[in-house]
């Protein structure tokens, strides 16, 4: 994980809180306990992996076992896990894991067996700990990077049964940034 805190956030109006939750709740990680996931959906360069970032990393001071995955390399992980025929002994290490931060869902499509995998790998973690995910695209879209109809609407059902999602609108901080810097 990078050195994103939340306090060096810009709260802004481009998160948009569901009715259940609010900034003060998210930041005091009861999530975590409740086995709740917390979904960050919208546009590239809102501040996404910065939350989830430093969530992760106040989790992290407050006792909890953490792990952070970019999705991509995560699936690269589980396929070469299974193909060194070494997938129970990757899937074990998560038994003390509290939360799993999923960075990225979305950005690259799977393999046939790569999405089956992490498949297995939510469906394992489904109601025993939480999960923070970010992406850019809606749910209704994640059947690009999961090949299977029948998958992708598992893999939904079950990340958003216990979940706060959250979205991000308003232009990417990187590109507001970068423009800001080149002289006019």
């Amino acid at each position: 994980m990078n050195n994103k805190e939340l306090d060096s956030f810009q709260w802004g109006d481009q998160v948009k809180f569901p009715p259940q939750i609010d900034r003060g709740d998210l930041e005091s990680l009861r999530f975590i306990s409740r086995k709740e996931n917390v979904i960050l959906t919208g546009s590239p360069g809102t501040g996404k992996t910065h939350i989830a970032t430093g969530l992760g990393r106040n989790a992290c001071r407050k006792g909890y076992e953490v792990r952070f995955y970019r999705v991509a390399d995560l699936v690269d992980q589980l396929e070469k896990a299974w193909s060194e025929g070494k997938l129970q002994w990757f899937r074990n290490k998560f038994k003390k894991v509290d939360l799993v931060i999923l960075d990225e869902m979305g950005y690259i499509p799977f393999s046939k067996d790569g999405a089956e995998l992490l498949f297995q790998l939510v469906t394992d973690w489904y109601e025993q700990k939480s999960l923070i995910i970010t992406s850019n695209l809606e749910f209704s879209q994640w059947n690009r990077i999961f090949v299977d109809a029948r998958l992708t609407a598992a893999l939904v059902d079950r990340v958003i049964h216990h979940a706060h999602i959250l979205s991000f609108t308003g232009d990417s901080y990187r590109v507001t940034h970068a423009l800001s810097n080149y002289p006019s």
